[in-house]
């Protein structure tokens, strides 16, 4: 397993507190009085224009335009060009995964001084430290996205399938689903998207990257991840679990009763009911199965908001991202419409999403239940890195070829490691052996 050290210039942590000494906060010296005007708004996340909408209806001093963006690379791409162009948004969605490198690279807004208050106050520490680089806050969190099981209730009983607890238990669930329907399966692998192999592997324990006071450890492929992927590889070349496209050819296959079970995130519930509302009643949630049946869990997932640099309007946004984020009332907003099931990130506004998410679908199971224990049950210690759009790039090459054998996923991540490395050297970072 290769494994580096990286000295950084603009990626480390340390890196992180110097650019926010020489760039200063959002809207220093700003108070509530300064937040008035409009604020121009960019998200791909459901529900955003239902709570630009909410969010104008009850603040008639400010006025919020919302723009939907493309999701994935082609956003982020925007997202940095605007900023270069000095047209960026004033506030703007960016996942956890990617806020190091846009807070490193200089393209988002110090908010310690402004809403460091709030994150400290309102969140815990599992999410908290996602938001918290370098000492310094440079976005506050929406939802943390902690890992489910979604599986077809109605399937489970008629073939006597246990919903599993453990990986091995799932492994045998997959084969009894093929064995009663040869259509059928038990779990997908993305072949467009790494995000959910990497959720895995930090549920495992994985640590992809440690940051230290003036460097990085780049570890994509240790232990945990590597057993993770070799059991992910090995389900896909038995043929137990789909590989598939995240997008369309994943839902058809759900539409069409060929997926019958497979992991996603708290967020999942709201886009499965909005996209398939004929199985109303026929699925349910469970908590992730274990490598040892203990709970452990992980973010897959999961979205926060930024002021980009060069945002017209500072003090205005940092109103509007609190109120998203922490106000009952924006909680509301998120999910009343139907298609979100966000869970929020502040604990404590867990009730009010439940009571806005109708539980007709599921039975009237309380699936926030299920993700309430799934978020108390996620591993501390996770920290992304501060090239993750190579990263991932370098696994979704080659997602597509595990299934047929040509490549193993172990290899995968081994590769996507020495990728990631190179690029940490090229943007002017220091390796060196450990």
């Amino acid at each position: 397993m290769l494994r580096r050290t990286a000295a950084t210039l603009a990626g480390s942590l340390t890196a992180l507190a110097l650019l926010a000494t020489a760039c200063g906060g959002a809207g220093e010296g700003a108070s509530r009085a300064d937040a008035t005007g409009k604020v121009t708004f960019w998200s791909f996340v459901k529900g955003s224009d239902q709570v630009a909408a909410a969010f104008n209806r009850t603040h008639p001093d400010i006025e919020v335009t919302f723009e939907t963006v493309p999701s994935g690379q082609e956003y982020y791409s925007k997202l940095t060009n605007a900023v270069k162009a000095g047209t960026a948004p004033d506030v703007a969605v960016v996942e956890y995964p990617h806020l190091p490198e846009f807070a490193a690279q200089g393209k988002i807004e110090d908010l310690s001084d402004t809403l460091g208050p709030v994150v400290r106050e309102r969140f815990p520490e599992a999410v908290r430290q996602l938001v918290d680089l370098g000492g310094r806050t440079w976005a506050v969190p929406r939802d943390a996205a902690p890992l489910l099981l979604m599986y077809r209730k109605d399937f489970f009983t008629r073939h006597g399938i246990t919903v599993p607890t453990t990986w091995d238990a799932y492994r045998t669930m997959t084969e009894q689903v093929k064995e009663a329907d040869a259509e059928a399966r038990g779990g997908v692998l993305y072949t467009d998207n790494p995000g959910l192999l990497t959720a895995l592997a930090w549920q495992a324990g994985g640590r992809w990257f440690s940051a230290g006071e003036d460097s990085w450890t780049v570890t994509v492929d240790d232990t945990p991840s590597t057993r993770t992927a070799a059991y992910w590889g090995d389900l896909a070349r038995r043929d137990l679990v789909r590989p598939t496209s995240s997008l369309d050819p994943f839902w058809t296959s759900v539409q069409k009763n060929r997926t019958v079970a497979y992991v996603c995130a708290s967020w999942c519930a709201g886009a499965h009911q909005a996209t398939v509302p004929d199985q109303a009643g026929k699925w349910a949630v469970a908590p992730v199965p274990t490598w040892d049946g203990k709970p452990a869990s992980a973010m897959y997932g999961g979205s926060s908001f930024v002021i980009p640099k060069g945002a017209v309007n500072s003090p205005a946004a940092a109103e509007f991202i609190k109120w998203i984020t922490t106000d009952p009332e924006g909680m509301k907003a998120w999910v009343a419409s139907g298609t979100s099931s966000m869970f929020p990130a502040d604990p404590s506004l867990v009730p009010v999403t439940k009571a806005a998410f109708g539980t007709d679908y599921y039975a009237g199971q309380d699936v926030y239940a299920v993700g309430a224990a799934s978020y108390g049950a996620i591993r501390h210690g996770w920290t992304w890195g501060p090239v993750m759009g190579a990263t991932n790039t370098a696994i979704a090459d080659e997602l597509a070829e595990v299934a047929d054998g040509t490549v193993t996923l172990p290899g995968v991540l081994a590769r996507a490691e020495r990728t990631t490395v190179t690029q940490m050297r090229q943007r002017g970072m220091e390796v060196t052996a450990p």
